[in-house]
């Protein structure tokens, strides 16, 4: 489904030249329009189109369609224009070379479109009047004020915000609780732990550990968690702020040394390294391998092919020896991105849409249709949430365990072809083809060449 790994290097680079080549483009003509008010802070036209584009991975577009639905109840003269695909860049890059993008994207998938190049460019639109727009539920609050914490930032590009991330997305290391019960595993809180029941669970013919080895983004999320746990937030402030031999520290060395470790002890689903997402995630299902690296879109994505009977749930990368963070400590962040183009011809309805998304009617409508969790507040009624897949409710849980000790990076969206090469690297590794000081000082490189190129605009984590 929402697979997170950046384009190949070639495709980021084609991506960079062709969308700055049409940077200065027009956009399509203006659209009727109507009088602003709180009712319709944007003044959306009653009877203007809308054009919306979905990523349809895992989550589907049934979801999108409830949004649209929720949209012709207020605009019910509104023709709403709805395509889909996987290739979002391959779909959407010609139509922004002509100056005529949708008026509203949901913008995912290993061939999504870089946004910190369509920022560069002046391609996207600004969402903070949106963000700032009275709410639906309640026009004496702002639209920002009823959406979780750290929704906002998430989306956040320098000096606005250029992305709704509307799903709660918890990632972690997934299991089987029916399968560990059958064979007596305990689930593993350290990493020392975690290494001999690996050794126990090789011993009885499963391999302990599958990965969608062709997109090296999941492996990525397993190391970077470590790293944050390994090293707080001084850590990740080096890392995204670009700060020198951030990538030589002891805790990037000892957290890639740790995950390389499950290559050179034998712990790997033999040929892992070279399946896509859903054919690790078979593998899995199908009681091949103990462990798999995922975000909490895997439960659904997996529906119709897990076995009957197979269970889900989700635990944090296993605590290390020194780490600064709790092991309770989770990555669980605001992620599936939604955007408006700068030059939509309907930008307004663009952000209506996104308005009505942010509504608890609208969180509730993604919950029942998509089986994810938003980010709106208050859309999670008791009865929807007993209704919820184990896996999201195991997901749920880990959220609140956590508290304020939530992992977050910012560099994978403020420095989208440094993430490529910090994933072709991690696919080396992976493959057993580099050793773990080489994936280090790989990514170091990638980081002071990011630093030095002055084309790169460059952002501050505080």
């Amino acid at each position: 489904m929402l697979l997170r790994t950046s384009a190949m290097a070639a495709l980021a680079m084609a991506g960079t030249s062709t969308l700055a080549a049409c940077a200065g483009g027009g956009g399509a003509a203006p659209m009727s329009g109507e009088a602003k008010s709180n009712a319709n802070p944007f003044g959306v036209g009653k009877n203007d189109p809308m054009d919306v584009y979905v990523f349809k991975g895992g989550l589907g577009e049934d979801f999108a369609k409830a949004f649209e639905n929720l949209y012709k109840e207020r605009f019910p003269g509104s023709e709403i224009s709805h395509s889909s695909g996987q290739d979002v860049t391959g779909d959407l890059q010609p139509r922004f070379n002509a100056g005529s993008p949708p008026d509203l994207i949901f913008n995912e998938g290993d061939k999504k479109l870089k946004l910190d190049v369509l920022h560069a460019n002046g391609q996207l639109a600004d969402l903070t009047p949106m963000l700032d727009a009275p709410s639906i539920d309640d026009p004496s609050k702002k639209v920002r004020d009823t959406l979780l914490p750290g929704t906002v930032e998430a989306g956040r590009i320098g000096d606005g915000v250029f992305s709704l991330n509307y799903a709660l997305t918890v990632y972690g290391i997934w299991y089987s609780p029916s399968q560990f019960k059958k064979n007596g595993w305990s689930v593993p809180r350290t990493w020392e732990e975690f290494t001999a029941l690996c050794a126990k669970i090789k011993a009885s013919g499963v391999a302990p550990w599958a990965h969608q080895g062709k997109y090296p983004f999941y492996m990525m999320v397993a190391l970077m968690d470590m790293v944050a746990r390994a090293g707080g937030a001084d850590i990740m402030k080096k890392i995204d702020n670009l700060r020198p031999n951030a990538w030589r520290e002891a805790a990037v060395t000892q957290s890639v040394e740790r995950i390389h470790s499950l290559v050179a002890e034998g712990f790997m689903l033999p040929g892992t390294e070279g399946l896509t997402h859903t054919e690790a995630q078979t593998a899995w299902t199908q009681g091949k391998a103990a462990f798999l690296p995922c975000g909490s879109w895997l439960e659904q994505e997996m529906k119709g092919t897990a076995p009957a009977g197979f269970d889900m749930a989700v635990m944090p990368m296993p605590a290390a020896p020194g780490d600064k963070m709790p092991s309770t400590a989770i990555r669980a962040v605001a992620a599936e991105a939604f955007i408006v183009p700068a030059r939509a011809a309907n930008e307004p309805g663009g952000l209506e849409m996104l308005r009505i998304m942010c509504s608890r009617e609208g969180g509730s409508t993604f919950a029942k249709s998509a089986g994810a969790l938003p980010v709106v507040k208050g859309a999670i009624t008791p009865d929807i949430a007993a209704a919820m897949a184990p896996g999201i409710r195991s997901g749920s849980a880990l959220i609140s365990a956590a508290g304020d000790d939530v992992i977050s990076w910012k560099h994978p969206v403020w420095y989208s072809k440094m993430q490529t090469e910090l994933e072709t690297a991690m696919g080396e590794l992976m493959g057993n083809r580099i050793k773990p000081k080489d994936f280090v000082e790989r990514a170091q490189r990638a980081a002071d060449r990011t630093q030095a190129d002055s084309s790169v605009q460059k952002f501050t984590r505080a």
